[in-house]
């Protein structure tokens, strides 16, 4: 295998007595996408800032291209943050501009699904289209790595499409990519899943790793909203995918026990990553 472009050693990151990262490690290699998942507070930013060496670690080691993260090492690397780090007040063409300077007078062309939008602020030309010149910027200067967080948030389902096509042509000519999200069928693109829960890595894998042995009971009700209720005074982690009531690592005795007299079918199915990451972050 390839040496790894990123690495978290063990690394820990303290606030006072809070601990917002707690003994996580993390590489990713020439070529592959890793996502990082996790509810909001779960440390993911926090772990981010670290890896780009703006934030020193309390304890464990973080290395880029082999290095201490440094001014050299954020060169060789493309990162969206939440915020996307464009300037409102400059207009595209300008932002490009801007960033291309920053990498040593690199000319970055303006994307074709901006090119008439490329006199117009950035402030103002909506946020599928900012999100779109926030990844124009950041893969301006080849970079051999991507750091993308929350990159899609926000925008609609084609503009999400149209972004992950960008991180898969990346990701196909050798760029690492390490992305975080909230959307579980992103979550299913990447190659390898990180998923971290206050502070601490709960699971790794691909996605079969992460679902493991959870457990899912679907129940088909005609008054789905009794069963969902009955099962939620029970104390079952009880989801819904529609108006089909799912309830996650729990016996199907527990649930008909539940449900009482409430008609309806119930089968043991296949569990959902979204169930294995709420069933973990549970504790169950």
């Amino acid at each position: 295998m390839s040496e790894p472009l990123l690495s978290a050693r063990n690394v820990t990151r303290r606030f006072g007595d809070f601990v917002a990262v707690d003994d996580v490690s993390l590489s990713v290699a020439p070529g592959e996408i890793v996502g990082l998942l996790g509810a909001n507070g779960a440390g993911k930013t926090t772990l981010i800032r670290m890896i780009l060496g703006l934030l020193g670690a309390s304890d464990g080691e973080v290395a880029l291209f082999g290095e201490t993260p440094s001014r050299a090492t954020r060169a060789r690397l493309g990162y969206v943050p939440q915020g996307l780090g464009l300037w409102d007040s400059l207009t595209v063409e300008e932002n490009l501009a801007f960033v291309g300077e920053t990498y040593g007078d690199r000319p970055i062309p303006v994307p074709d699904g901006l090119a008439g939008l490329s006199g117009s602020l950035a402030g103002g030309i909506g946020l599928g289209r900012q999100r779109q010149l926030a990844f124009a910027a950041a893969l301006g200067h080849s970079p051999e790595l991507l750091v993308l967080d929350e990159p899609t948030s926000g925008v609609d389902p084609l503009s999400r499409a149209r972004l992950w096509d960008a991180i898969h042509e990346a990701a196909d000519s050798g760029v690492g990519v390490l992305v975080t999200t909230h959307y579980m069928q992103e979550a299913q693109q990447c190659d390898r899943l990180l998923l971290m829960s206050q502070g601490r890595a709960v699971a790794e894998g691909g996605e079969a790793d992460i679902v493991g042995s959870t457990t899912t009971i679907a129940i088909h009700a005609e008054r789905w909203q009794d069963a969902f209720a009955a099962l939620d005074t029970a104390g079952i982690m009880t989801m819904l995918a529609g108006t089909h009531v799912r309830a996650v690592d729990v016996s199907e005795e527990a649930v008909r026990r539940a449900l009482g007299d409430i008609p309806a079918k119930v089968s043991a199915v296949k569990s959902t990553l979204e169930e294995a990451m709420v069933a973990r972050e549970r504790g169950r």
